[in-house]
């Protein structure tokens, strides 16, 4: 009976260690692979994404459009207007209510068009630069 004891003792102890490996495995398996932040709140973690994402500084109205404007507002796709149409950007402003008129709509989307464009990490005032260099309006 002694003789038996033994290796079910050992493999009692084993099968708990391995059954503990298992939690821990199912644990890390089942962590989120995310979160949400909210603005102005402590976000543990995410201060390596916020750096890897780029930031750096303020875009241009050049590096905005050729990155986020120019595949739809180059050709008027969709009915885009084509940068440096004057008057299709005027005639859309008249419409809009000016400047002010055409930045909430990019800000907000309209038709085809996503919200900020495709520029999520967009400023208003970067979006307001872009309009005004494609549009010609001040």
């Amino acid at each position: 009976m002694k003789m038996l004891a033994a290796p079910a003792t050992v493999l009692a102890l084993w099968a708990v260690s391995a059954q503990a490996a298992t939690n821990d495995d199912i644990a890390k398996r089942l962590e989120p692979v995310g979160q949400v932040c909210v603005q102005g709140q402590e976000c543990k973690g995410m201060e390596v994404a916020a750096s890897a994402g780029g930031g750096g500084g303020a875009k241009t109205p050049d590096e905005v459009i050729a990155k986020h404007c120019n595949a739809c507002h180059g050709t008027g796709l969709l009915g885009a207007p084509k940068i440096g149409d004057a008057a299709a950007w005027k005639d859309r402003a008249d419409h809009q209510g000016g400047l002010d008129g055409l930045l909430a709509k990019a800000i907000t989307g309209l038709n085809s068009m996503p919200p900020k464009g495709t520029c999520a990490d967009c400023s208003d005032d970067e979006l307001k630069g872009a309009i005004q260099k494609m549009s010609g309006l001040k």
